[in-house]
């Protein structure tokens, strides 16, 4: 069965475009112009990943994933005609999973939506535990506890903390867990891992501030502690 690809954007041409390079490469394409229509149709479609315009007529991006990533850890790439790092970091933190500035190569768009999709295949094809400290890390069904807390993950912060603890101490630069993440290194976006790092932290540290589990290696990235402070 052909994966479902979710366009948003209040352009029609562009989403037309975008549509016609999809199909070419064997997806199941829908569309909606707006946030507000878009929750409609994913509610419906359940898509595999969303192209989500985040300028938009009635609700915009943002809006749309603060609702929807409550209902759904589906993967977002978004597209964005502002350039600041402020607006590529709040998508980020909303759950995004990568972004396009406009305008754009769509032959570029379309490898990163084959990169985010490889990457959630993979996972659920490794239907195994990783159990470091008291987190447990299930790749089969998804889930992530601290203790007996069950923790809310988006899918790039869900297999960013999956890297790190299958192999803990081992230190891991940016482009590698960038790689692991998305299966391409794409030059100038592993800064992005340093949002997902402190999102993740805010959602498993004890002390987000003075982090237990995920330590920066100055100069070098970071690594899931193995020191005696965490239990290993």
């Amino acid at each position: 069965m052909s994966q479902t690809i979710l366009i948003v954007d209040d352009e029609a041409k562009l989403r037309e475009m975008i549509r016609v390079y999809l199909e070419q490469e064997g997806y199941r394409v829908v569309e909606a112009a707006n946030g507000r229509e878009a929750l409609y149709v994913a509610r419906y479609e359940k898509p595999d990943l969303i192209i989500l315009d985040l300028m938009m007529p009635e609700m915009g991006g943002y809006d749309f994933m603060r609702v929807y990533s409550k209902e759904a850890a589906t993967p977002v790439i978004m597209l964005t005609a502002k350039i600041e790092d402020t607006d590529k970091i709040l998508g980020l933190e909303l759950g995004a999973d990568d972004y396009v500035t406009k305008p754009f190569n769509v032959r570029e768009l379309i490898a990163r939506v084959r990169a985010v999709l490889r990457r959630v295949q993979k996972a659920a094809v490794e239907p195994d535990l990783l159990r470091v400290a008291d987190i447990v890390l299930d790749r089969g069904g998804r889930t992530v506890k601290v203790g007996d807390q069950l923790i809310d993950l988006t899918p790039s912060e869900f297999e960013l903390l999956a890297a790190l603890m299958a192999a803990p101490g081992q230190v891991f630069s940016r482009l590698d867990l960038l790689d692991r993440m998305s299966g391409d290194a794409y030059e100038g976006y592993e800064r992005t891992i340093d949002v997902h790092v402190r999102n993740l932290r805010t959602k498993i540290e004890p002390d987000a501030k003075h982090p237990r589990y995920i330590e920066t290696v100055y100069g070098l990235g970071y690594r899931f502690s193995v020191d005696k402070t965490s239990g290993l």
